[in-house]
């Protein structure tokens, strides 16, 4: 795990320029063909400096997904707990996770590519925190079935995988230059989904 640090606004932006280099590094050569040397020198630190906030190249990948996956939580957070009916919460938190990943393309893209190259406890952090954001999400929909609000013939987590199939399948074929934007992407996913489980 990257060291623990409280947070420097001094500080700050060489952790973020490490972050920015190693992203587009990532996606443009690949994890394995980026060397730390070159993240170093793109962001324009030195690796002492980036061995102040990472112990690692895999800790930069963590990093870049592991943002994006908080800032879902926290918005899924406030989708889940606001007072509005339940199938209005699924489908702003739905179109919310396609517009998120939509705008973090190459964060998803890379670290889906790139993971099985993490060592094994870091993949099993990782996969835990995205189980809590899927479980967080499946409780939506359980909370609709048991009130009726939507049927229960398919299993709560079957649906949330397959909703979450397509979300990662994004990064395949998206391409933000093209006709939708992640905001209409993310309605017709989330109406597609409301669909499926209307009684």
């Amino acid at each position: 795990m990257a060291r623990r640090r409280a947070r420097d606004d001094g500080e700050e932006p060489v952790r973020e320029r490490l972050l920015a280099a190693a992203t587009r590094l990532f996606a443009e050569r690949g994890f394995d063909a980026t060397s730390v040397q070159e993240i170093v020198t793109a962001a324009g630190v030195t690796k002492g400096a980036m061995y102040h906030y990472f112990n690692s190249k895999d800790d930069l990948l963590q990093e870049i997904y592991a943002r994006v996956l908080r800032l879902q939580m926290e918005r899924l957070t406030h989708f889940a707990e606001s007072d509005a009916p339940v199938a209005e919460r699924l489908h702003a938190a739905a179109v919310d996770v396609v517009i998120t990943t939509v705008e973090n393309l190459d964060d998803s893209k890379i670290f889906f590519r790139s993971m099985h190259r993490l060592a094994p406890e870091i993949q099993r952090a990782v996969r835990a925190d995205r189980r809590r954001y899927h479980e967080r999400f499946r409780d939506l929909v359980l909370e609709g079935q048991r009130s009726g609000v939507f049927r229960d013939a398919v299993p709560a987590d079957l649906v949330v995988d397959f909703f979450f199939g397509s979300v990662h399948h994004l990064g395949v074929w998206y391409n933000p230059e093209g006709p939708l934007s992640g905001a209409e992407v993310g309605r017709y996913f989330a109406d597609l989904l409301l669909a499926a489980l209307r009684p």
